[in-house]
């Protein structure tokens, strides 16, 4: 059985992880969970899943959580419980579905703590990809992607070369706004951002997909884990979100992972590597669809992704400074504070702002990042 810990687990991902260990009960145990502040929810999974260690966000949680359940096992909080969770000592694999930086020092922590890591904070790889590369191979761990863009490049690569790969070619869906002319965007509301076409995933990454952003932050991850030229990465737009990604050999022929769009999938065969999971999903009908549709995303349009792609060639601190950036502008966006057509403006000016340095430390990763989030939040409020 595999002993894992689990960082956010009231999130999408975390949910959908879990509904893996529910169908899969004689292959997986929690024994450390955290969470946000869904305490109603977390307290049905900790009653359900028993682990032996939770987290929360804020120190007034715990005592509002205990009331919640009966529970005899210990309760941290913030940055220390999920480090707690991350390096606990009985697990062997650890994922990571924090969304945004603040996952960042618990994933670090728990390859340093020897465990394998599915990822699905892909702000970990994006920020500090080159440090948590050296980390893993230093310390023999391997970091098995949870996204459904970078699983399917995982199962694509089976048994393939490095050497012999043209391209690797990460698919968006496009989001709610493919067709809606760019002259409209002002107009956008957040209701409207957060009705994504295909996936139900957190409002975070349900805005980052409308603005083309995530598939940005999904390229920098790809250029990390698999150690690609950013040359060789390349994104394309596909509404049905059937086919995950391809990679095209030297040879012209070309190799793309097909599933229905549910997490659970890339999920399971995270966890169960270099094995695969039987589940009850729908099969993936291609005579019910159709149809595959496939476009060049419109960069003028969604800004967002031409500066990460800017920003990958770049490398240094940019990186830290664009994904910090990204997290306040779409906190402001969901607070009404600001426009849509305003998150690239304000992350642009911050890139533009920023001196970069090669980063040596997790300490100049986070710096910069601390800079960003003054530096926009000050804007914004100007």
């Amino acid at each position: 059985m595999k002993k894992m810990s689990l960082l956010g687990s009231t999130g999408s991902i975390g949910q959908s992880t879990l509904d893996v260990v529910r169908q899969n009960k004689d292959e997986f145990a929690v024994l450390a969970m955290s969470c946000g502040r869904n305490l109603d929810l977390f307290a049905k999974q900790i009653d359900e899943f028993k682990p032996q260690l939770a987290s929360v966000q804020y120190a007034e949680d715990i005592p509002k959580l205990r009331e919640k359940l009966n529970f005899e096992g210990e309760i941290l909080y913030g940055e220390e419980g999920n480090l707690a969770v991350a390096t606990h000592g009985e697990t062997d694999y650890l994922l990571s579905a924090i969304v945004g930086a603040a996952g960042l020092a618990p994933t670090y922590a728990g390859i340093l703590a020897k465990k394998t890591i599915g990822l699905a904070n892909k702000e970990t790889m994006v920020i500090a990809g080159e440090l948590m590369n050296a980390a893993a191979q230093k310390n023999q761990v391997k970091i098995l992607p949870v996204d459904s863009e970078h699983s399917a490049i995982f199962q694509c690569l089976n048994g393939e070369k490095k050497a012999e790969i043209r391209r690797m070619i990460l698919t968006a869906s496009g989001g709610p706004f493919l067709h809606k002319p760019l002259e409209e965007f002002s107009q956008i509301t957040v209701e409207q951002a957060l009705k994504h076409p295909n996936w139900s995933m957190g409002a975070k990454i349900t805005i980052d997909s409308a603005s083309l952003m995530n598939k940005g932050l999904e390229l920098i991850e790809a250029r990390w884990i698999f150690d690609m030229d950013p040359d060789k990465l390349d994104v394309i737009v596909h509404p049905q979100s059937i086919v995950h990604s391809m990679i095209e050999f030297v040879d012209g022929s070309v190799m793309a992972q097909l599933g229905i769009p549910d997490m659970r999938i890339p999920i399971a065969y995270a966890m169960s590597y270099p094995q695969r999971l039987p589940n009850t999903l729908p099969s993936l009908d291609l005579k019910k669809i159709s149809r595959l549709d496939f476009l060049e995303p419109n960069e003028n349009k969604f800004r967002c992704l031409s500066l990460a792609k800017q920003v990958m060639k770049d490398g240094g601190t940019y990186a830290a400074v664009l994904n910090a950036a990204n997290e306040v502008v779409v906190e402001n966006f969901l607070k009404k504070k600001i426009n849509f057509h305003q998150i690239p403006i304000f992350i642009e000016e911050a890139l533009e702002k920023h001196c970069s340095k090669q980063p040596k430390s997790l300490e100049d990763i986070l710096v910069a990042d601390q800079w960003a989030r003054e530096t926009v939040s000050s804007k914004i409020a100007a």
